[in-house]
């Protein structure tokens, strides 16, 4: 076989996924070669999409014509809104999917795609040949393409630890793919090898449910893509459980150190740090023998439970032990043990903004082989290979999204700005921007970066309208008075929306600390005779709640950004004589283009900045 593709995606899952679903929207040619044993954008590790600044990457990836958000509505079986109590900039949609529900959707998606082709072979070598790469499969056939987009997650060089036992793999019962410099042998990787893990799976059935804290879906959480109706569930909904470990089940796995892969020498690999194992947490917080357990279903139809907190590389027989102590889990059967992973991982500072290695150009990586954790990371970066790919093909501008209004472009500078030391997870407090990158207002955030794309679809005619709306109704919040009349008194005392001694404007009765800006819009609105979108009152309710604070942030911003911007010839920098030896190797190995990557290298001296800054730009 030989096949010939304008850009070729090399892995299925998440980031793969996204990348092919957004480059075949150009009319290109597309191939996608993945894993014969392994579902196109599966859940090997917990079933479930969004979370803390993860929901808002869902919503931007969906914004940007993304298959993420689409799917996961079809496949979500309980949605909850986390951070709920504390303020808007910080609340982030999770909804727990239906794992072989969301594969199949994709797989059916995908398959649908007209100018996508889907490869299932496992790939054994990339070359640059002239102005085009060739792929070669394990079978031998032969694929071709101007670009390429690489996201192979855990399996090049992948090794499976369960205790003592080790094999091969990217993922349980899935081969690995050779080493990622046996794949390409110009690529530079990481010095350490990173390490992810995953809980044991339980039996359904013999799990004691009554002893457990049920939490149930949340109708009133929003759903992820902004075409469809907001409240309206594709899939039955079904509640999560919460438990607890105790003293017992942490002396198990504290007595059994020396059997732990992690700490026996076994693995090599750098592990998460914000999503530890139950190892670790054994031994880092030695003081504490309580961690919550949620215990969640796999899928509607499955026997699978997936206890969220308990990720295990110990032997089969410890982990058999430690889960039992557990309260409701005394008889469970486990049906998959735990196990760790180690993988390759790409240098990130070899790539550019839009996930191209700088020295290979038209090669591009997404996903967990760029050392992050977490599907949705996974899914932001894919959509902007696959973007990228797309449109440097076409000969068009390349996308690059700023920092300060999207958590993708956040990420995306994290990880092309320094060398990763261990798995990158995305948290809002990683944007120095965060009251303003909101999940409710994604569509007036990300819709000029859609526009640069030059699609037109459903998804753009909707989000030109709900711009448009939005723009109505912040020019009736600007112009509406509440005046200090006696039926109006009356009226704010029924409702509690505060005193109303002098004229007001709708303004300030939206800031009133203890009004529900968007109860209080709607309901406002609908009082004069006019009935908005749901979702365009959020969007204004709440940035007119935050406009003070995001106002002082915006200028703050701005300035800082002016400065950021700023282009500097890293060159030039690294020969002056002006800069440390140290600096100037960690320009080298970055070559950052703007002051604001400088800024951000790790070990670059503030004096290194004042000059740069007094001096250079």
């Amino acid at each position: 076989m030989k096949k010939n593709f304008d850009i070729l995606i090399i892995g299925g899952g998440h980031a793969g996924a996204e990348a092919a679903w957004i480059t075949s929207q150009f009319d290109l040619q597309v191939g996608l070669i993945s894993s014969p044993n392994a579902s196109l954008a599966s859940a090997p590790c917990n079933p479930a999409i969004g979370g803390v600044g993860k929901g808002q990457v869902v919503r931007e990836i969906d914004a940007l014509g993304g298959l993420m958000g689409i799917v996961a509505d079809k496949a979500g079986i309980q949605y909850r809104t986390l951070n709920e109590s504390k303020g808007f900039a910080v609340q982030s949609t999770r909804v727990q999917v239906d794992k072989d529900l969301y594969t199949k959707n994709v797989e059916e998606l995908l398959a649908a795609v007209q100018n996508l082709s889907i490869i299932r072979e496992m790939v054994r070598s990339v070359e640059r040949v002239d102005s085009h790469f060739t792929v070669t499969t394990e079978l031998g056939n032969i694929v071709t393409a101007k670009k390429i987009v690489v996201t192979t997650g855990t399996f090049l060089g992948g090794k499976l630890h369960t205790g003592e036992e080790q094999t091969a793999g990217g993922r349980v019962e899935c081969k690995e793919s050779v080493g990622l410099n046996e794949l390409f042998n110009e690529i530079k990787t990481l010095p350490n090898r990173f390490k992810t893990g995953t809980p044991p799976r339980l039996d359904r059935k013999t799990i004691d449910f009554s002893k457990l804290e049920p939490q149930e879906s949340d109708s009133g959480t929003r759903n992820f893509h902004s075409l469809n109706s907001p409240f309206k569930r594709e899939s039955r909904q079904v509640s999560c459980y919460l438990t607890k470990t105790n003293y017992e089940t942490l002396s198990i796995i504290r007595a059994n150190k020396e059997r732990s892969p992690i700490f026996n020498g076994q693995i090599k690999g750098v592990g998460p740090r914000y999503c530890p194992s139950i190892e670790d947490k054994a031994f880092r917080y030695t003081e504490k023998d309580v961690h919550h357990v949620f215990i969640e279903p796999e899928g509607l139809d499955l026997e699978t439970i997936y206890p969220n907190g308990v990720s295990t590389s110990l032997p089969k027989d410890v982990q058999e032990s430690f889960i039992q102590t557990i309260s409701g889990l005394e008889n469970a059967k486990i049906l998959v043990h735990g196990y760790a992973v180690e993988y390759d991982v790409v240098d990130t500072s070899q790539l550019s903004k839009t996930m191209e290695y700088i020295s290979i150009p038209g090669l591009y990586f997404a996903g967990q082989v760029c050392g992050t954790s977490g599907y949705e990371e996974a899914a932001g970066q894919g959509i902007i290979a696959g973007v990228n790919a797309a449109l440097a093909f076409l000969g068009k501008n390349p996308l690059v999204l700023d920092r300060y209004d999207s958590y993708i472009g956040v990420m995306v500078e994290d990880l092309v700005t320094n060398k990763r030391d261990e798995p990158y997870r995305l948290f809002t407090a990683r944007s120095e921007n965060r009251l303003y990158v909101r999940e409710d207002n994604t569509i007036p955030r990300m819709r000029k970066y859609r526009r640069e794309l030059e699609l037109t679809s459903a998804l753009d005619d909707f989000q030109e309208e709900f711009l448009e709306e939005v723009s109505l109704l912040e020019k009736l919040v600007d112009s509406t008075m509440l005046y200090s009349t006696k039926e109006n008194k009356i009226y704010f005392d029924q409702y509690n929306y505060g005193p109303l001694e002098i004229n007001i404007s709708f303004k300030e009765l939206l800031k009133r600390p203890d009004n529900n800006p968007i109860t209080v819009l709607d309901r406002e609105t609908r009082r004069l005779g006019i009935a908005f979108d749901i979702d365009v009152v959020r969007t204004v309710a709440v940035a007119t709640k935050y406009e003070g604070y995001i106002d002082r942030a915006v200028v703050e911003s701005e300035r800082i950004n002016r400065l950021g911007k700023k282009k500097i010839n890293w060159e030039s920098l690294a020969d002056s004589k002006n800069i440390s030896f140290e600096c100037k190797l960690r320009i080298k190995t970055i070559r950052p283009e703007t002051f604001a990557q400088l800024q951000r290298i790790e070990g670059i001296r503030p004096a290194t900045l004042a000059y740069v800054a007094g001096n250079i730009i």
